[in-house]
């Protein structure tokens, strides 16, 4: 039985791209553990201007929020890109994006994730954190099968088996929709953190930054793009009795 308490005192290490996700999942581990430190991965992704959005999200947070900033440790960055070569996909290559015969879409790296916290872990293991967070999610997503809790759980089984350890995989945003996560946001740092993941977080898969809309930088017609903006249309709708009120 893993006791919260003591897992919360051996701090987390959140799996952290500089998107929207990982971003509010940052601040969710930041109201939560007195210990907290990121990792990103270079995996070859077409939208490596995520890895510039990490540190810019990482220092807005411990500018504008103090409680923070103490909190918020060590940045590590991993070069997987090995990995990304033989995981060809349309986030490594430069393909359409589009469905695959297999019903996923071509944005699919397969096994991703589960690299993603092998390599958490072992870091973990080294930095001697306890809690893996990361932004998986099962209720907006594109179907992509190491999202969903139960393969994360068999990987929490396999990683503790495997390195003899008590890791605990976190994942705030599994069962809330793409509006709910914006919703959370604003619950965790109110408008200020709102603003600042619009303005300095990366989804979009084509690397676009030139175009900032209501809900961020994007293309806007990319899939990332598409769930960001719908999740932001959503959330808005949700908050305008509360503004009316």
């Amino acid at each position: 039985m893993i006791d919260l308490n003591t897992q919360r005192e051996a701090g987390a290490l959140v799996l952290f791209s500089g998107g929207q996700d990982s971003s509010v999942c940052l601040a969710w581990a930041l109201e939560r553990y007195g210990q907290v430190e990121t990792v990103g991965f270079d995996y070859g992704q077409r939208h490596a201007v995520e890895l510039e959005a990490r540190l810019a999200v990482r220092q807005r947070m411990t500018r504008e929020f103090p409680a923070w900033a103490p909190r918020l440790g060590e940045d590590h960055v991993l070069d997987i890109s090995s990995f990304g070569a033989v995981a060809a996909s349309a986030l490594t290559a430069d393909r359409a994006i589009e469905m695959t015969e297999k019903g996923l879409p071509s944005t699919f790296v397969p096994g991703r994730n589960l690299a993603f916290f092998v390599y958490a872990a072992a870091l973990a293991d080294r930095r001697g954190l306890k809690s893996l967070v990361g932004g998986m999610c099962e209720t907006d997503f594109s179907g992509y099968p190491d999202c969903r809790r139960e393969t994360l759980d068999a990987m929490q089984t396999t990683l503790n088996l495997g390195m003899a350890q008590d890791f605990v995989i976190e994942t705030p945003l599994m069962w809330i929709t793409k509006a709910d996560t914006w919703s959370l946001a604003k619950g965790l740092g109110g408008d200020a953190l709102v603003r600042l993941i619009v303005e300095e977080s990366h989804t979009c898969y084509l690397g676009e930054r030139d175009a900032l809309h209501p809900w961020g930088y994007g293309c806007g017609t990319c899939p990332a793009c598409e769930l960001r903006a719908k999740g932001w249309e959503g959330w808005v709708a949700q908050e305008r009795p509360v503004l009316r009120g």
